[in-house]
């Protein structure tokens, strides 16, 4: 892949979130001399660098209720070493759809020998091993794990660390172009072989995202959420700078990897705010803007975050305006709540909720919930319990209970 240095950076703390980057090609062919790699203006990653980063990598698709042709489609794209985990939470009456969506993705795996790690999100030997481990904040009332894709991000996440893998990536299940997918995860691959670190981040920023207006496909740049997003992402960064900037492009990318070292480190919020939350809690943690009670250095590290610009327009299911509010007022919350955010910002959080009539007069914006890091959880006895049940079929479908 050719890709573009990026061209300027913000830091705080030890968090640096790099502007983003533009991608020149897909591929640049194998073995790029060492002198042709690195310049000032460009970076090559050579294939066979990407396909040594992608034998580390777990690829984690939640899914709930999507046609068996997305969800395919998905499977499709993502290169053939890394291991794919697929966390559903399909209902299980009075179709069972988790059923039929494990039958799919079994005959997918006889023909392409590839590994995929089926869970449902509402697994009581899941519940179990959160129990055994202390992380019971994640289970509901019924004493399973709660609803929602925070959740099943958590439980991908640990099932990557289970697996060994070095790298976890996301991506939505409801995505129309096998191609595109094919793309982010070669992406996360390049930012993770540019910014090689245990505590790194790769978030994709669409090219596009076509739509339909007057009977001809119109490719959108930004999409309503993203747009307003960003903003007040950017308003924050630049409070605690000192400085204006437009840094963040990638607030609500569904579309991104981490290194699972960094996965175990950092918060996780619910529903559609868990994206946004990353930027909000890494500049808690590790910004070196709030003090910690603890006695844990958190400037110890260098925590990179790449902006990187995909090439495939991105068309997913249209979920109405209803979604995208419920989207912005749970990404704006995390910012709303948070120590950094400053009564000025506040005040136009509020503003942009009441414009937008989702907060009426006298009303307040409900927080998140928010689950603490993973790294509180005994780790190893979360593996044995879990573990028990991992069972192998056919040597290309791995099964973690709930078969």
């Amino acid at each position: 892949m050719r890709i573009e240095s990026p061209r300027e950076f913000e830091r705080l703390g030890a968090v640096r979130i790099y502007g983003l980057q533009k991608v020149y090609e897909l591929d640049a062919g194998p073995g790029t001399l060492e002198s042709q790699i690195d310049d000032n203006v460009m970076r090559v990653v050579p294939t066979d660098a990407l396909h040594e980063i992608e034998n580390q990598m777990a690829i984690v698709v939640p899914v709930r209720n999507e046609r068996l042709k997305l969800i395919e489609g998905v499977l499709v794209g993502i290169p053939h070493p890394c291991l794919v985990i697929v966390v559903s939470n399909s209902q299980r009456e009075p179709i069972d759809k988790f059923y039929v969506e494990k039958e799919a993705i079994t005959n997918f795996c006889r023909f392409t020998q590839k590994k995929v790690v089926v869970v449902h999100q509402k697994d009581p030997h899941i519940a179990a091993a959160f129990a055994e481990a202390g992380y019971t904040d994640i289970l509901g009332p019924d004493d399973l794990v709660r609803n929602g894709k925070a959740e099943g991000m958590i439980m991908g996440s640990l099932l990557a660390k289970m697996m060994g893998r070095k790298y976890v990536g996301f991506v939505d299940s409801d995505n129309y172009f096998p191609g595109a997918v094919n793309e982010y995860v070669k992406e996360y691959a390049a930012g993770f072989h540019i910014n090689d670190s245990d505590f790194s981040m790769v978030r994709i920023s669409w090219h596009s995202k076509p739509k339909v207006v007057e009977n001809s496909l119109y490719f959108a740049k930004w999409g309503r959420s993203s747009r307003q997003t960003n903003q007040i992402l950017n308003r924050l960064v630049g409070h605690h700078t000192g400085f204006e900037t437009e840094i963040v492009k990638t607030g609500n990318a569904g579309e991104h990897a981490l290194t699972v070292d960094l996965a175990m480190s950092i918060d996780y919020a619910t529903g559609y705010a868990v994206e946004t939350f990353h930027y909000v809690h890494l500049l808690e943690k590790y910004g070196g803007i709030l003090e910690h009670g603890d006695k844990t250095d958190h400037m110890n590290r260098l925590v990179k975050i790449s902006q990187i610009e995909s090439r495939n327009p991105h068309l997913h299911e249209v979920k109405g305006d209803e979604h995208v509010d419920d989207m912005i007022a749970a990404s704006l919350s995390t910012i709303y709540h948070s120590r950094l955010c400053p009564e000025s910002l506040r005040e136009e959080i509020e503003a942009e909720l009441a414009r937008r009539n989702y907060l009426k007069e006298g009303e307040q914006l409900a927080p998140m919930r928010i689950y603490k890091s993973l790294e509180r959880m005994d780790f190893d006895l979360f593996a044995d319990t879990a573990g028990e049940a991992v069972s192998i079929e056919g040597g290309s479908s791995v099964t973690v209970p709930g078969s």
